[in-house]
């Protein structure tokens, strides 16, 4: 019997180009609080968990404010999505279908709210491709813990030795290597990724990547 296998999809900076979305709701949010974020703090931290990323800018901030603060952003960006669209990375998009039509199953792995991903895969029109959504509120820590890519695997019925995690952020990486897992690094916001398969774009992908990926040994990259 053959076991399955399953491509566990981070979202933002991965699958969809959303980093200037984000950037212009975090710039505002921010703003309010009178807090004036930099484009290096913003690429520092994006991928991680918001209530991570709102202590750092605005540390002593209360359970409460976070709260407030990180629903009010995602809203914003939401809209934006809703009103502009969502963007595919070049070749992201291929890599789903291919994946789906060669018999992978697939997640999405994110940091971000459920409600996010619910929205981009909505607005892209691939919510058959997609098994299961995990988001922020389904795990209790963040990235580089591996919960989220254990619970997506968890979900998909897959064991972690037969799932490669896409990722584009350090903290992603790590998190699949945590989970036993391998990971293709995809070179986005960061020069380098301590990926088993690190490549500038889906292009770079051979056709055979994510089958030679599974059967090297675990810690060998390709």
């Amino acid at each position: 019997m053959i076991e399955p296998r399953a491509a566990l999809w981070d979202m933002d900076g991965t699958l969809v180009d959303s980093a200037d979305d984000h950037w212009q709701a975090w710039i505002q949010v921010l703003a309010e609080e009178g807090y004036t974020l930099t484009r290096e703090n913003f690429t520092a931290l994006f991928g991680r968990r918001n209530d991570d990323i709102i202590h750092s800018y605005l540390p002593g901030c209360s359970a409460e404010k976070v709260n407030a603060i990180s629903l009010e952003k995602e809203r914003r960006y939401r809209d934006v999505i809703r009103r502009n669209g969502a963007r595919l990375l070049p070749g992201a998009g291929e890599w789903v279908e291919r994946l789906a039509d060669a018999g992978w199953r697939q997640a999405i792995a994110t940091a971000a709210p459920r409600a996010n991903a619910e929205c981009v895969v909505e607005v892209l029109g691939l919510g058959a491709r997609f098994g299961a959504i995990v988001g922020a509120e389904d795990v209790t820590v963040g990235k580089p813990d591996p919960m989220v890519f254990l619970l997506a695997g968890e979900k998909l019925g897959v064991k972690p030795a037969h799932s490669v995690v896409l990722e584009d952020a350090p903290a992603g990486i790590e998190a699949a290597r945590r989970a036993g897992m391998k990971s293709i690094g995809i070179c986005t916001l960061h020069a380098k990724l301590a990926a088993d398969l690190p490549v500038r774009g889906f292009a770079e992908l051979a056709a055979d990547a994510f089958e030679r990926l599974l059967a090297s040994p675990l810690g060998t990259a390709i």
